[in-house]
């Protein structure tokens, strides 16, 4: 395992995740409603159209579900490049980048950045300052993306238990 070559990588899908993330939030901040807190959700259906938000709606499921496909494959060629040549390596090394990118996500860019930027407030609710910076949300949501991240990362390890 080249640590050197992981943490470059790290940073590289840090960066990615950070495009992937804010580029389409601040065109069109309704892409993401699905991971504003509910009671912003609520004042802003209240003046616009519903649109599937729920964790459970198809359409969440869908994004959400690509999502963690092409994770998945990011995953395994980053795990390669790195060296992994086992379950255990190639479960470590995306696991790390999950957690990196996964706590970023909570602490920088949604208790920061989703908590001070008017621009990517959602139309209406740009007055809700109290209910932009719910850090319990947050967090919770954070743990439960380290949850979710075992997916693709066990099934990183196993594809690279099965090609190396």
């Amino acid at each position: 395992m080249n640590y050197t070559i992981l943490a470059v990588e790290t940073v590289v899908m840090v960066v990615a995740f950070t495009g992937m993330i804010m580029i389409p939030l601040l065109k069109d901040p309704v892409w993401w409603i699905h991971d504003y807190p509910e009671d912003i959700q609520e004042k802003y259906f209240e003046t616009h159209e519903r649109i599937p938000s729920k964790m459970t709606d198809r359409t969440v499921i869908l994004k959400k579900g690509f999502a963690l496909l092409l994770a998945l494959i990011f995953m395994v060629v980053l795990a390669v490049l790195a060296g992994a040549d086992s379950f255990l390596t190639g479960f470590l090394s995306t696991y790390f980048i999950w957690f990196v990118i996964n706590w970023y996500d909570c602490f920088f860019l949604d208790w920061v950045l989703f908590a001070n930027i008017k621009k990517i407030r959602l139309p209406g609710t740009e007055h809700m300052d109290k209910e932009y910076h719910q850090k319990k949300y947050h967090f919770v949501r954070g743990l439960i993306g380290m949850v979710l991240g075992l997916l693709p990362c066990l099934a990183t390890g196993v594809i690279v238990m099965l090609i190396a």
